[in-house]
């Protein structure tokens, strides 16, 4: 059986073929990985003795992003990222596993690993290290779509609303 991935990447319209199921059950154990990662990173912060504190990161100097991280540093600002961070890694964990809106909180995935990496101080341990395989894995989940197999997106996809919107399959998949 013969299985195919379609997407639309900048208004071009891409078909993968893929050979048996093999890569289709890979990309939703990969879904399945990243997500049950970044529900659990969310839910320890929530359960983890003390509370989470995002100030030692914004506060940090000397990385490439650290003029934006700092600009969040202190006050409402600190406290609204102390908010976000747990909450964005629980909807991001849950829309990977469930395959809901999988594209969306797998950008927001990418976004938050993008400033974990260049906000990081394990440069000195190489350029490739935990955050940066994150990222990549993230935009892989992105780029084939995984919620489109075995996911709610796939279903979503046939609806009314969606077929009526080809924009929203971007957020979808």
């Amino acid at each position: 059986m013969i299985q195919q991935l379609q997407t639309t990447i900048l208004g071009r319209e891409y078909t993968l073929e893929l050979s048996g199921t093999l890569t289709g059950y890979w990309l939703v154990f990969l879904r399945l990985l990243v997500g049950w990662w970044f529900l659990h990173e969310g839910l320890n912060k929530y359960v983890a003795p003390g509370r989470f504190r995002a100030g030692w990161f914004l506060e940090k100097t000397g990385t490439v992003v650290s003029p934006v991280l700092n600009a969040f540093a202190g006050g409402a600002t600190e406290a609204a990222i102390e908010l976000v961070v747990p909450a964005g890694e629980v909807l991001i964990g849950l829309g990977l596993i469930l395959g809901v809106l999988t594209r969306t909180a797998a950008f927001f995935g990418a976004f938050m690993l993008f400033f974990f990496y260049f906000g990081s101080e394990h440069w000195r341990r190489g350029l490739v290290n935990g955050e940066l395989m994150g990222l990549i894995l993230f935009v892989t989940i992105i780029v084939f779509g995984a919620g489109r197999i075995w996911g709610v997106d796939s279903y979503l996809e046939t609806t009314d609303l969606v077929g009526n919107r080809p924009w929203l399959r971007y957020l979808l998949g």
